[in-house]
């Protein structure tokens, strides 16, 4: 099966009503300007496929795609439609506000060949959105993924992690994790929060009101999440933040890691063999890996390996082609 591929094009913080305690949206897109329709079409034809783009979407991320100027909108939408009418990309994806959704947007969405609609949900605890400034609520949630799935919209929900005004970093996780797979979503994203200079989130950090979890709490909620996911048969499309030039001039604080995934990876591993130990009294093992996934199951630096001797196993990890990916074996 061919892997599905992003164009992403950036449309900086333009349609977003309020600022919120985290956000530096040029930080994170490393834009610094909205692209003009010419300037989409000209990306989309030097970067697309000529021919047969049916494993590419045309993605406009890093603002409220349905809250813009809708003169400026239906112009991006309709330059990027060209290109889905010309099979050179099989759709389009956008990602948008919770609140910015209804059935009018929604109608003019699918009639330009929208194919899939992110929401920035965050959390989904209203204290907590209150707190970072979001300006929506977890019923918009609800409601706005409702409607995404009725219109036949492939729905794709984004979470933040160790977020601001939440007082237990696990437990708020778990919790927006679940209530994301009552929803149904098709995709997510994972997003550990990181504290940028000139944002509100700065100020509640060095005022001493805002501690982040550290980079290990931050693995552990995340590989804990991935399990919710994976269980669920919801696929994790991006983990972390994008590792943009000049990006990490701009980080305070928070558990940033240009190998986040792979981190999280090997944690979950980590727990899948910890679960196994359990119906076993041996203290010297050997696990048994596919080739492909070593490193994950090694962790990286041998961490994994260190985890378990901390536990008391002298533990072995190697390779062997009859192991599936994902499945292991302890002797």
């Amino acid at each position: 099966m061919a892997k599905h591929k992003n164009l992403s094009i950036f449309i900086p913080h333009l349609g977003c009503p309020n600022q919120c305690s985290f956000c530096d949206q040029r930080s994170i897109s490393g834009a610094q300007t909205a692209p003009s329709a010419s300037e989409v079409a000209k990306i989309c034809d030097e970067f697309l496929p000529k021919e047969n783009g049916a494993d590419y979407e045309i993605a406009f991320f890093g603002g409220s795609f349905t809250a813009i100027d809708r003169g400026y909108m239906m112009q991006l939408l309709e330059t990027a439609h060209g290109f889905v009418c010309q099979g050179r990309a099989a759709g389009i994806r956008i990602s948008t506000r919770p609140d910015c959704i209804d059935e009018e947007i929604l109608g003019i969405l699918k009639q330009y060949g929208v194919t899939s609609i992110e929401l920035g949900a965050q959390s989904m605890q209203d204290d907590v959105l209150k707190l970072n400034l979001r300006g929506h609520t977890e019923e918009d949630v609800n409601r706005a993924s409702k409607l995404i799935k009725k219109y036949g919209f492939s729905l794709g929900l984004q979470m933040m992690t160790g977020l601001y005004g939440q007082k237990d970093y696990m437990r708020y996780a778990v919790d927006t994790a679940g209530k994301f797979v009552a929803l149904q979503p098709d995709t997510v994203r994972i997003y550990p929060t990181v504290t940028l200079k000139n944002t509100m989130l700065e100020n509640v950090f060095l005022s001493g009101e805002y501690t982040p979890p550290t980079l290990d709490e931050t693995v552990d909620i995340c590989a804990q999440l991935m399990e919710i996911f994976d269980e669920a048969g919801i696929k994790i499309i991006k983990m972390g933040l994008h590792a943009d030039t000049g990006l990490e001039d701009k980080i305070v604080a928070g558990p940033y890691h240009p190998a986040f995934r792979e981190l999280c990876l090997a944690r979950q591993k980590l727990l899948k063999i910890k679960q196994q130990l359990t119906n076993t009294d041996k203290k010297s093992i050997t696990i048994k890996v596919n080739p492909k996934q070593l490193s994950q199951w090694k962790g990286q630096k041998n961490t994994n390996i260190q985890q378990l001797a901390q536990l008391g196993y002298a533990a072995q990890i190697v390779a062997d082609s009859s192991v599936e990916a994902d499945e292991f074996t302890i002797d």
